[in-house]
């Protein structure tokens, strides 16, 4: 049974390994944690949000982060979402962040969440649709230069 604890910085290395090249990185960080690869201690920063480890049977199966976007916590943003490559495609990243919902909601009392995603990863983006997030009409696309290309980044929400 899926579940979500607080991250532990013993983690890191388990996540970290589950990166296999720049763009994949860049596809899950859009190098806001530092330029591939990163060490175990730049990835530690995430521990200064509110950073979800998922576990199934005592393994690590996913990773999330929670962040305000104001003051209050009734919009609350995912960020660093990623799920063990072994375990893709099989519902997992579905369940991690519908119990990272019902914990905005149920704990937080949020009443939005919101995420962005590029257009490349579409496997993700469908991962997000297929859990009630829409897409925001844009008013100017945020566009980042990655390895020499340009990519666009999806803003996407739920309403709680």
């Amino acid at each position: 049974m899926l579940r979500l604890r607080p991250y532990n910085k013993n983690d890191a290395e388990t996540i970290m390994s589950w990166i296999k090249d720049e763009k994949s990185f860049y596809k899950w960080t859009a190098g806001v944690l530092g330029e591939y690869p990163i060490s175990v201690e730049q990835f530690n920063t995430v521990s200064n949000l509110m950073a979800f480890t998922a576990i199934d049977d005592n393994e690590i199966a996913g990773f999330f982060t929670m962040r305000r976007q104001r003051e209050s916590f009734e919009e609350l943003r995912f960020g660093f979402v990623i799920v063990n490559p072994e375990k893709r495609g099989q519902g997992y990243g579905k369940n991690m962040l519908k119990l990272g919902l019902k914990y905005a909601k149920e704990i937080f009392a949020a009443d939005k969440v919101s995420l962005g995603v590029f257009e490349n990863n579409e496997s993700a983006y469908y991962c997000y649709k297929a859990i009630g997030f829409e897409d925001v009409p844009p008013n100017e696309i945020e566009k980042y230069n990655v390895m020499g290309e340009e990519w666009d980044c999806l803003e996407l929400e739920i309403k709680l």
